[in-house]
């Protein structure tokens, strides 16, 4: 693929064509990662990873597809003028994405969600998928891992969350989770694992479904079914807050709002998280938000920054109560 390519003439090409790899990149390294942390917890199966148009572990197959904006830097820059975002695309985003589809494998691949326990503990594995769910911020009955409460969406989902928790490295759920109903799931993939440690998996991972080089659509109808799917009508219901914040015009002279945002939001969220991590992930959903509008306006900070991080700290509780008792229906 060329880089010298403007936005519109990438948008021109077929994904098959797009003719990337996983070696050699930083994933091939978080895959590693990955494989590293599944051994360290005596897990022998690695399921089998491959390039395709977003995040995935296909129905009955033990292995994960891994979006191709991921595989170079030039397609990471696209996926963010297109989506506001990167899923995935910094080291710590993409570990997680990892460990969740990696639950969804090993469910898979051990045939957990047949056991009577299984859906005693998380439910019927087989319920339909919803096109969207309710979340309910104060439950206590499920993990958080992925943002907007994502574990409570469907059963499978929910061990997926349950086991990346279990599994990530330094994760301390025992001490995070001891008041929580959450810690009896937690237990029980723990006392699983070890069960099903050292054994290989009864189902073999399955040809690659969706790989890259047999996706024949072009990357401007990749980007509109995504934005169609995933970009929701309104997004302009804290923009009057936004613009009291920040600044439109292109000659304020100021650093990016998105970058504002990213630096103040790490302190405040590294300050909350020592004391209450449940306060924290909220506080990331928030920035979340307001920095996809930010992008989205192309803001810039024209005041000076300790008015503006004074402000933003009132936005940002204003926004943290609405959330917490918010029904906000959330596509899946």
């Amino acid at each position: 693929m060329e880089m010298r390519l403007s936005d519109a003439e990438l948008l021109g090409l077929r994904l098959c064509d797009l003719d990337l790899s996983i070696r050699g990149t930083p994933l091939e390294q978080r895959i590693s990662q990955l494989h590293h942390e599944l051994e360290q917890r005596g897990l022998g199966f690695r399921p089998p990873v491959w390039l395709s148009d977003e995040w995935f572990v296909p129905e009955n197959v033990a292995g994960i597809a891994i979006p191709f904006y991921l595989a170079h830097p030039r397609l990471t820059r696209l996926e963010a003028r297109q989506m506001f975002e990167v899923e995935g695309g910094t080291k710590t985003s993409c570990m997680q994405l990892l460990r969740h589809e990696a639950g969804h494998a090993v469910e898979t691949a051990y045939r957990l969600h047949r056991r009577r326990r299984w859906r005693k503990v998380f439910g019927r594995a087989s319920k339909l998928y919803p096109d969207s769910y309710i979340p309910r911020p104060t439950s206590r009955d499920h993990v958080l891992h992925l943002d907007w409460w994502y574990a409570q969406s469907h059963p499978s989902e929910d061990f997926a969350e349950t086991f990346a928790v279990w599994l990530k490295p330094g994760s301390a759920w025992r001490r995070r989770y001891r008041d929580w109903p959450a810690l009896g799931k937690l237990q029980y993939v723990d006392e699983l694992m070890s069960e099903i440690a050292g054994k290989g998996p009864p189902v073999e991972p399955a040809p690659h479904i969706d790989p890259l080089h047999r996706l024949r659509h072009t990357l401007r109808t990749h980007y509109r079914r995504k934005r169609r799917r995933y970009l929701p009508a309104d997004r302009h219901y804290y923009d009057h807050s936004l613009l009291r914040l920040f600044s439109r015009s292109p000659d304020s002279g100021g650093q990016p709002a998105t970058a504002f945002l990213w630096r103040e939001g790490a302190a405040i969220r590294h300050r909350t998280a020592k004391s209450d991590f449940e306060k924290s992930y909220v506080i990331k959903l928030v920035l979340t938000e307001l920095t996809k509008r930010c992008r989205e306006l192309d803001l810039r900070v024209a005041r000076a920054p300790h008015d503006v991080r004074s402000d933003l700290t009132d936005l940002v509780d204003r926004m943290l109560a609405e959330f917490r008792r918010m029904e906000h229906v959330v596509p899946v």
